[in-house]
């Protein structure tokens, strides 16, 4: 039969570690494709990861339609839910898939309201003519929700939407390998963007003392802003403005010095490569 690859469904949801690729093949290998491929139509929604390992290596495997996806919506709505009831994903990730899942929801409702909610048409209406509708999923209207449908505390959602919007990428990266923390990810996510490349950058260690460092200084914050009764209506310090200008100069200051603590370990690394490996050591 002709199974359609969509790359953009493919790409959905976070792929597979290559160490947790090669225990699904060992798997299949031993034991064959024991689980069927889910198809809309000729297009295939579950199982790429399935499917490419049995082309590899010309072994069987079952199909299974799913003849009540309506739209395009509806197959990532349903892959979503698949992912979130999967022990294999990780906190962030599920947390990732539920913000993603009420973005969906939030939409739908917007087009509802508005009257501009068209039905897509599907891949093959010859083979889901007797399509019934998907039943309506769970809103997530509110962060109760989200975290209850991710298996998460709210205060992880909190953190989880703040790495959204503020980590950059190198910082994302590193959550997703379970380098750092949510908690960390969170209060690193508050630093400039070229500070959080920098701890990234050097490392798992260098990363938990930026957190350290932004809980520390977030520790003081109320104790140094916190205004006197007798001086709650008095004028700024004539220094608040020279005291933000060093803070922000510090913390410049200890992106630069991160960067080169990150180039000086490259080089000794490059050094200690280079050395014979009968040399003792310094």
């Amino acid at each position: 039969m002709n199974i359609v690859v969509n790359e953009e469904l493919k790409a959905y949801i976070e792929p597979l570690t290559p160490d947790e690729h090669d225990a699904l093949e060992r798997s299949i290998l031993t034991e064959g494709c024991r689980d069927a491929l889910v198809l809309w139509g000729d297009v295939l929604v579950d199982g790429h990861n399935r499917y490419g390992i049995c082309q590899k290596h010309g072994l069987p495997f079952q199909t299974v339609q799913n003849p009540r996806f309506q739209s395009m919506e509806d197959v990532h709505l349903w892959m979503i839910d698949q992912h979130l009831g999967r022990r294999s994903v990780s906190d962030f990730q599920r947390g990732v898939l539920a913000l993603r899942k009420r973005e969906i929801m939030a939409e739908r409702k917007a087009r509802a309201a508005t009257g501009t909610e068209t039905a897509e048409a599907t891949p093959a209406a010859d083979v889901l003519e007797a399509a019934a509708a998907l039943p309506a999923p769970d809103p997530l209207n509110s962060r109760e929700a989200i975290a209850k449908a991710a298996r998460l505390s709210s205060s992880q959602v909190v953190m989880i939407e703040k790495i959204q919007k503020q980590a950059a990428p190198e910082l994302v990266a590193a959550v997703k390998s379970g380098t750092i923390s949510i908690n960390a990810a969170a209060a690193v996510a508050t630093l400039p963007a070229e500070e959080q490349v920098a701890a990234a950058a050097a490392g798992k260690d260098e990363l938990k003392q930026a957190a350290k460092r932004v809980r520390e200084l977030n520790k003081r914050k109320p104790r140094d802003e916190a205004p006197s009764d007798d001086k709650a209506h008095a004028e700024p310090a004539a220094g608040a403005e020279g005291n933000t200008d060093e803070l922000h100069a510090l913390r410049l200051r200890v992106a630069e010095l991160t960067a080169e603590n990150t180039e000086l370990r490259r080089q000794v690394a490059q050094l200690q490569a280079a050395l014979p490996s009968d040399s003792t050591p310094f």
